[in-house]
């Protein structure tokens, strides 16, 4: 579908542009463009501490000397290895004043996780959470094989005196360990400014972000600068975000939400940035309530989380414009059941990490619909500069509200897989993005995401889409999450099984919740199964591992 056939342009708020030209196509030009405005802003909150964008400029001057130094140069990789803390902020501003780029790994990864990335991106340099570094990253360096020259080392208590126990521990801080380097002292004996010997331009690399893993091995995507620069700018203009705000670290910051709906917005516009080293809901209402930010994104697990909480009012959200959530669809139920606590609506946001974040949003005071048919809740309208086409099995372009595979175009999709071309040339469309995602487009111009084209379940001859399955299960009252998942049957080749996990102090038995679902349903989408757990798996990020169930 052509820009001029768009039928949901109208759908914009008031005063908001159909499409933006990038004021900004690489970060270290963004980056610089704040530090000259405001200086002394502080960009960083991590508890009881503040970075300003003169002390965040400085430390990572520091950093990229001190890799400089060890033979770190333009097109070389910098992992980052850590949780939601400025160390990350800073390994990021360096690898770019290098013209490197950054490689975010998921702190949740142990050794065979990490050292498949390390080698995979052929990084030269790794800054680590000490503690990550002891427990993990030690281990798969002295193994040897890999090119790292140079590792650093920083503490969850660095940049903060509050040392709050519950997310970082209760012991001292821990002395750096033999053969690295130690960020915070670093950063104090500064230095002279760094001369570039290489500005990033828009096609370049900026960080190869490995995707999650939920459909088979992670692959790194690689996200350029003008990638990077551009959604940061949707997120700015189209929440409105100016000075005065301030942002939630909810995301994690490996992930591509994080890393542009936190850090790269942060930087742009530039407001405060406020982290809590590593989600947990009293640690996360703590700083809600204690900063008062006024926007966030995040998976709707990690709202849920908040909902669940004890102690939590409607007054802790009242300084907030806009909540939004990525990385998994949201029930009708569950974003009714959020609203009436907080009295905000979560808007829903639809994207990946091949496409550097959003893709679509509900716009801004715009209620998402929901479809009659099958009780989807809208991902919202593809953000500005940005085509979405629904295509068929034979890549033809399908009418509105046939169902196809979601396919997305604009500024903000991915140079390709790193050192992957076949991937690349697969994922990659006509100067789209293949999803993998099904859905399809109301006649009003608003998308609906049905599933993940491998997760459909084939029961007997009929196609069956967990994600109508666990809409339904999130109508129970009982239910806090929910999981479907095809499993083999001997009579009708798959059937539909549902993994749930209840609210604190509710009950319901399996057969309870598949006479629930069978009287909202046709006879072959109901489960046949229930099995019931205290937890579901899931990534650090929040969506649940349909994979790890089957």
């Amino acid at each position: 579908m052509s820009p001029r056939q768009r039928p949901w342009l109208d759908l914009y708020a008031p005063g908001q542009p159909a499409e933006i030209v990038p004021r900004f196509t690489n970060m270290l030009d963004m980056f610089e463009s704040s530090l000259r405005a405001a200086p002394d802003l502080p960009i960083l909150r991590y508890f009881d501490g503040t970075l300003s964008l003169r002390a965040l400029d400085q430390a990572a001057d520091a950093l990229a000397h001190a890799l400089q130094a060890r033979g770190f140069a333009a097109g070389d990789r910098l992992a980052l290895y850590t949780q939601n803390n400025p160390a990350f902020v800073i390994g990021l501003v360096a690898a770019w004043k290098l013209g490197g780029m950054a490689v975010p790994v998921n702190p949740m990864n142990r050794q065979r996780e990490l050292r498949h990335i390390l080698e995979d991106c052929g990084a030269q340099a790794l800054l680590c959470l000490d503690q990550l570094y002891l427990d993990v990253a030690r281990e798969v360096r002295e193994a040897g094989g890999l090119p790292l020259a140079t590792v650093v080392t920083s503490s969850a208590l660095d940049w903060q005196t509050r040392c709050d126990a519950r997310v970082l521990g209760d012991g001292p801080r821990l002395p750096v360990a033999e053969g690295a380097l130690d960020l915070l002292a670093l950063a104090r004996a500064g230095g002279q400014p760094l001369p570039l010997a290489h500005r990033p331009a828009a096609h370049d690399t900026a960080v190869i972000t490995y995707t999650s893993g939920t459909t088979g091995r992670p692959k790194g995507a690689m996200n350029t600068h003008g990638n990077l620069a551009f959604n940061a700018q949707t997120y700015r203009d189209w929440i409105g975000l100016g000075p005065g705000d301030s942002v939630l670290g909810l995301a994690p910051l490996f992930h591509i939400t994080g890393l542009v709906g936190h850090v790269a917005l942060a930087l742009l516009v530039p407001c405060p940035l406020v982290l809590s080293h590593r989600f947990q809901p009293e640690v996360m209402l703590d700083s809600i309530r204690e900063h008062r930010p006024s926007f966030t994104i995040g998976a709707i697990t990690a709202f849920l989380a908040l909902m669940h909480h004890r102690g939590v009012s409607r007054g802790d959200f009242s300084s907030f414009k806009a909540l939004y959530s990525g990385g998994a669809p949201i029930a009708p139920a569950v974003a009714d059941a959020f609203e009436q606590l907080s009295g905000l609506p979560i808007h829903n946001a639809f994207g990946m990490t091949e496409t550097c974040s959003p893709t679509h949003f509900v716009p801004l005071g715009a209620r998402a619909p929901v479809d009659p048919a099958s009780g989807a809740l809208s991902i919202g309208v593809p953000v500005y500069d940005t085509v979405a086409r629904i295509l068929d099995d034979k890549d033809r372009e399908v009418a509105p509200g046939e169902i196809g595979e979601i396919v997305s175009s604009g500024p903000q999709i991915m140079a390709g897989y790193w050192n992957l071309p076949e991937a690349t040339a697969t994922a990659l469309f006509e100067g789209g993005m293949r999803t993998g995602d099904v859905g399809f487009m109301d006649e009003n111009g608003w998308f609906y995401l049905v599933d993940r084209k491998k997760d459909m379940i084939n029961a007997g001859g009929y196609k069956v889409w967990p994600r109508e399955v666990e809409d339904v299960l999130y109508t129970h009252p009982a239910v806090r999450e929910a999981a479907v998942v095809g499993v083999p049957d001997g009579y009708r080749g798959e059937t539909v099984k549902a993994v749930v996990s209840l609210k604190a102090g509710c009950q319901a038995t399996p057969e309870e919740l598949i006479a629930h679902c069978r009287q909202a349903m046709a006879a072959y989408k109901y489960p046949r199964i229930v099995e019931l757990r205290e937890e579901l798996p899931k990534t650090v990020t929040g969506k649940i591992l349909r994979r790890e169930l089957r």
